[in-house]
């Protein structure tokens, strides 16, 4: 049920700050939130696999959304560590702390602005 749960506040989330980011059309910024919510989640569900997948999709576009707005560069660069770190939290089978480390990603790209 927590998953269920999860899944959708995720979902929310992300269709949220997806509507606020094409407006300002910060669409890497945009798909990182996205892929980021959707390792959380399937992290929090022990799919470490597909949380691997999502969280190197998210820093992928992280790193884009990094290089084309200086001023949030700090946090886009917080947000790359932490994507790195549920990346290697889900690639040894750790779901649970993969989604924290996506939960904090999406955190840091909050507060990037875009």
């Amino acid at each position: 049920m927590r998953a269920i749960t999860t899944t959708i506040a995720a979902g929310t989330l992300v269709l949220l700050m997806g509507t606020a980011a094409w407006a300002s059309d910060a669409g890497h910024t945009s798909e990182a939130m996205e892929h980021a919510g959707k390792a959380q989640a399937h992290g929090e569900m022990g799919h470490a696999k597909e949380a691997l997948q999502h969280a190197k999709d998210s820093l992928t576009h992280a790193k884009a959304a990094g290089k084309e707005h200086a001023d949030a560069h700090k946090h886009m660069d917080e947000a790359i560590k932490h994507l790195e770190e549920a990346i290697k939290h889900a690639e040894m089978g750790h779901g649970d702390e993969s989604a924290k480390h996506s939960e904090e990603a999406m955190k840091h790209m909050r507060q990037s602005g875009h």
